[in-house]
């Protein structure tokens, strides 16, 4: 099962009133993870090694998602 990144992506534009006195956000953006998307785990799916498994924080590189880095989240 292959799923593209930019699915892990959204945004959506929240209310600005008119009398709030910070800048309006126009635009937020959000991530969801990985795992949301698979209802099973695959038989078979590749590992990575006990080492790269801590650093990616999980030990399929199916859940990987590669924009925590990128922009700061989790």
């Amino acid at each position: 099962m292959t799923i593209r990144q930019s699915v892990f992506r959204g945004y959506y534009y929240p209310y600005n009133s008119g009398l709030n006195p910070c800048p309006p956000m126009v635009v937020k953006k959000y991530v969801l993870p990985p795992p949301l998307f698979y209802t099973f785990q695959p038989a078979g799916a590749k590992q990575f090694s006990p080492e790269a498994a801590l650093m990616h924080g999980t030990l399929w590189p199916m859940f990987v998602d590669g924009f925590s880095k990128e922009e700061g989240i989790s």
